[in-house]
């Protein structure tokens, strides 16, 4: 016999034991062991599916949850980064910001500015800083698309390639990712690369999204065409 102090309490609050799952499974459970072997539930069954359906549910909320999280920290650091190019007086300062301050909002390890060039050997520009590099003609698209022809997208998100990135100097072994946005410097311009470096392999995915990085990068390049006027 149940104890007169429990009985009494549970029929004070019978409430309680509906809150309680580990206890409604524990009391479903003992029914079921009742019943014998050669009787199904059907109740029993159709409510452990339903559970089943809630715990899904309950995992594509939080996984909901967790991407907006995500995007508005994504936005927030770009929104951070875009007034922060903004705040250089001169040419010289704002390369600086690209690999101090904006690299650091943007949480990347490397941030390199590719010009092309047609003209032959290394171009005065590119002594003004490490983070301008001056390539030749053709060679953000051949990076682009590594070597495979004209790229299609803006931006390119993927795992980085040490034979084939000489942008990122005695870095080159350390990056794992990169987030590549060419840039359309006007008419009559050569491309331009702005390229983002990671350490980590797994920060920039194609899977990922580009939205944000494509925003900045439109800023970007009309912040370039003001210098370069």
């Amino acid at each position: 016999m149940m104890d007169p102090d429990t009985r009494d309490q549970i029929l004070a609050k019978p409430e309680a034991l509906l809150d309680d799952p580990a206890v409604m499974q524990a009391l479903i459970d003992a029914h079921e062991r009742t019943l014998g072997g050669n009787i199904v539930d059907l109740r029993g069954l159709a409510m452990e599916r339903l559970e089943q359906r809630l715990d899904r549910l309950e995992d594509t909320h939080r996984s909901v949850i967790s991407a907006a999280y995500e995007n508005l920290a994504g936005s927030n650091q770009v929104n951070r980064a875009i007034l922060q190019l903004l705040e250089p007086m001169d040419f010289a300062s704002f390369l600086a910001a690209l690999n101090g301050t904006i690299a650091a909002t943007l949480r990347v390890d490397r941030l390199r500015l590719v010009l092309e060039s047609r003209a032959e050997g290394e171009s005065a520009l590119g002594q003004i800083s490490d983070t301008l590099q001056i390539m030749p003609a053709g060679f953000v698209a051949d990076y682009l698309s590594l070597g495979r022809g004209t790229p299609t997208k803006t931006v390119v998100l993927r795992q980085v390639v040490p034979d084939l990135a000489p942008i990122y100097g005695v870095a080159e072994g350390q990056m794992g990712s990169e987030a590549l946005l060419a840039l359309d410097l006007g008419p009559g311009r050569l491309p331009a690369l702005l390229a983002l470096g990671a350490a980590d392999p797994n920060q920039f995915k194609p899977a990922h999204g580009t939205d944000l990085l494509q925003f900045f990068a439109s800023v970007f390049e009309r912040l370039m065409r003001k210098w370069l006027n």
